[in-house]
């Protein structure tokens, strides 16, 4: 029998997840390393207070923006140059990054990374996608990629508070090279691409209004959390992802290779599965970024420290996504679990209101971490396997790239909204008792946090009703015949062999 991976038995197949989850690894992990950097970042080159958004920025807006594009150019010119391509570049943005000696080039090299990102990362899930076939083995690879996906910005969290304290804030950056390079690697050695002898037209003008589109909608958020709801252009930059995007829906009807095909999104077990992970993106800012700040700055926790308490959560995320996919998804299909993740992070998160200034960590945080765990193992592995189930091999790329934009878009919508309740509500608390004395100070910080851990709650509950009436019940097909190859654009023919 030919060692390929049309074959589930084929021997490299393992060795293939572990490259993909090195790749993956490093592009979650780095959407929050740099955030434990930024204060060091800051003092060493300068930059003011108002620019310090743009670190994060710069890599959100082509990241989010250039998702779908990168998802099909992995579908039209192969998953592994794609692959390949984007491990490299990400490598050189990091590298530039790292030795940046100014401002500007930090956040050129950031817009770099996010490019190389948006080629990277559909590729990365595509390939994962056509590698696994056999339903059991399918299930297991995509428990360890919802892990990883899960648990990579914890990490992230915990490996910047390491580098930077231990060596330097640029080691956060040059880190990226200890997982790109040798993924590489072994991807050129293991990896094959396979030319489709019909390949498609690359659909321009989708292209470019859905990459405008989405350009606007996440610059827009991103704007919304520094200047307001009402700030001119951020309402320009809503209106204008509004008429894009719709442009971009009226084009994918019409064209005969469309960037997207519609059908991909509007299958029920596979929109339910973009819609649960746009949700979790919501809910996920807040248990990330402001459990954090409530960490470090009212515990005191230092970075390590901070690193280190999200680990219960990253060992349930992982536990639970193994076990839901290998022994559970088969059986009962997404609707069950993914609904039951959901209203699992609403609780979680809910628990977490009942921090205040002087609480512990064990009694008031740690249990709430081992729900939200839980949940997100429930949530994730299904979203990710669901995404992709029964998708054509030529499309695997851009259905891979919406489950990606999903997420980026509700970090987005997560980030701006729940930022702008922390603002409002801490404002208000310090208003309402006695003006801005440390003591207020922290009480607000904390008022604000709890706020902001309710609404999440609350979009969790939503997300909860939304996907139990969009999923369908039962079992769903895992993949589309013919099998394709693992790294090709079509199936290969049956003699051929690597």
């Amino acid at each position: 029998m030919p060692d390929t991976p049309t074959d589930p038995h084929h021997e490299r197949r393992w060795l293939i997840l572990g490259v993909i989850a090195i790749a993956q690894l490093m592009v979650v992990l780095d959407a929050t390393i740099v955030n434990i950097a930024l204060p060091s970042a800051q003092a060493d080159l300068g930059f003011s207070d108002g620019n310090r958004s743009w670190i994060i920025t710069a890599y959100a807006l082509p990241f989010g923006s250039l998702l779908l594009l990168g998802g099909r150019i992995s579908d039209l010119f192969g998953r592994k140059r794609s692959f390949i391509v984007g491990l490299l570049g990400f490598a050189v943005a990091s590298a530039i990054g790292g030795a940046a000696p100014s401002f500007g080039v930090l956040v050129g090299a950031r817009a770099a990374q996010g490019m190389f990102g948006a080629l990277l990362a559909p590729a990365a899930l595509s390939l994962l996608a056509v590698t696994f076939t056999d339903p059991a083995e399918r299930g297991k690879a995509f428990g360890i990629f919802g892990a990883i996906a899960g648990v990579g910005g914890s990490i992230g969290l915990l490996l910047g508070g390491v580098l930077t304290e231990v060596l330097d804030w640029r080691w956060c950056l040059y880190v990226s090279l200890l997982f790109a390079i040798p993924a590489a690697v072994a991807g050129s050695r293991l990896l094959h691409d396979v030319k489709s002898p019909n390949r498609p037209r690359l659909d321009l003008a989708g292209t470019a209004t859905a990459t405008s589109g989405l350009l606007a909608l996440v610059y827009g958020f991103s704007r919304a959390e520094s200047s307001g709801w009402g700030d001119t252009l951020t309402l320009v930059m809503f209106a204008a992802a509004v008429v894009l995007l719709s442009a971009f829906v009226v084009l994918q009807r019409r064209v005969a290779s469309p960037l997207l095909p519609l059908h991909i999104v509007l299958d029920r077990n596979r929109g339910g599965s973009y819609l649960a992970m746009v949700t979790a993106g919501i809910g996920i800012f807040g248990i990330f970024i402001f459990l954090t700040y409530y960490l470090q700055q009212t515990r005191g926790f230092t970075p390590i420290q901070t690193g280190l308490a999200f680990i219960p959560m990253n060992l349930a995320i992982i536990t639970t996504s193994i076990v839901v996919n290998t022994r559970i998804l088969a059986r009962t299909g997404p609707r069950p679990l993914i609904p039951t993740g959901m209203l699992f992070a609403g609780l979680g998160v809910a628990g977490l209101t009942r921090i205040g200034v002087d609480t512990a960590y064990a009694s008031h945080v740690l249990p709430s971490l081992l729900v939200i765990g839980v949940a997100f193992g429930l949530v994730f592995a299904p979203a990710f396997s669901g995404a992709t189930a029964g998708v054509a091999p030529k499309d695997t790329g851009v259905a891979s790239a919406m489950v990606n934009t999903s997420q980026q878009v509700g970090g987005a919508i997560g980030t701006a909204l729940l930022t702008t309740i922390v603002v409002s509500s801490t404002s208000n608390y310090i208003s309402d008792h006695g003006g801005p004395s440390a003591a207020v100070v922290r009480e607000a910080a904390v008022h604000g946090y709890t706020v902001a851990f309710w609404i999440s709650a609350a979009i969790f509950t939503a997300g909860a009703v939304m996907t139990r009436a969009l999923l369908l019940p039962g079992a769903v097909e895992t993949a589309h015949a013919p099998a394709a190859r693992a790294d090709g654009l079509e199936p290969a023919p049956a003699a051929a062999a690597h």
